[in-house]
């Protein structure tokens, strides 16, 4: 993966509207996969708030586990995304 795409998986593994279901259709790495990346390229400390963050319940980082009033990803307001920047609103 070129460093583009790692940022960007890294950015929708952090958004809780993102499930692992758009990072495996989009980059095609599983929920291990994301892990083992996440592990690998963030800082110990910011993994482990990460994983703990992912797994308390609060996220719905699977669309199983999701309330279906959650449509979408990504928030209403968010403008396109680029090199890891939200475009100024």
């Amino acid at each position: 993966m070129n460093p583009g795409d790692i940022d960007r998986v890294i950015e929708m593994a952090w958004e809780d509207r993102t499930p692992f279901e758009a990072i495996k259709f989009q980059f095609e790495l599983s929920e291990a996969e994301v892990i083992a990346l996440m592990r690998k390229e963030l800082k110990s400390s910011s993994f482990k708030l990460w994983r703990k963050r992912v797994n308390s319940g609060i996220s719905s980082k699977h669309a199983k586990k999701r309330s279906e009033d959650i449509t979408r990803f990504r928030c209403s307001r968010q403008k396109s995304i680029a090199n890891n920047k939200i475009s100024k609103r």
